[in-house]
């Protein structure tokens, strides 16, 4: 089911917000254990996402639906804020939401490729064979 841009933004912006404080709540236990430290960098990398989508919604509410994200600053800031918020836990937490969130980020454009570009027709190019 699909929402507009600005219920996408609520529910991007409360999501962030609980992720970010659920981080903060259980710090003792993601930092218990090395598997825990790196879950505690993939919620680092929820909080990228969904922090990257109520940038993206915010930006299209204000600038119109055309409006596209950029690396610079839309998600370089996003970046930094998730790997803060990991950094928050543990270093190795920050680490780990760096290459979760480059993997998000690829599967993201990936799919936002397939599904909002052109296709581009192919032209056959006959060429003339010399006798």
């Amino acid at each position: 089911m699909a929402v507009t841009s600005k219920v996408s933004f609520l529910l991007s912006s409360i999501l962030t917000i609980l992720l970010f404080s659920g981080m903060q709540m259980y710090k003792n236990w993601l930092t218990s254990s090395q598997l825990h430290i790196i879950f505690g960098g993939y919620i680092g990398s929820m909080v990228f996402l969904f922090l990257l989508t109520a940038l993206g919604n915010l930006e299209s509410i204000l600038f119109g639906k055309s409006f596209q994200l950029k690396f610079f600053p839309e998600v370089f800031i996003s970046i930094i804020i998730s790997m803060v918020a990991s950094g928050l836990i543990h270093r190795v937490a920050t680490t780990t939401c760096f290459l979760f969130s480059v993997v998000a980020l690829y599967y993201i454009n990936r799919i936002s490729q397939d599904t909002y570009s052109v296709p581009v027709p192919s032209v056959n190019v006959h060429a003339k064979k010399k006798k």
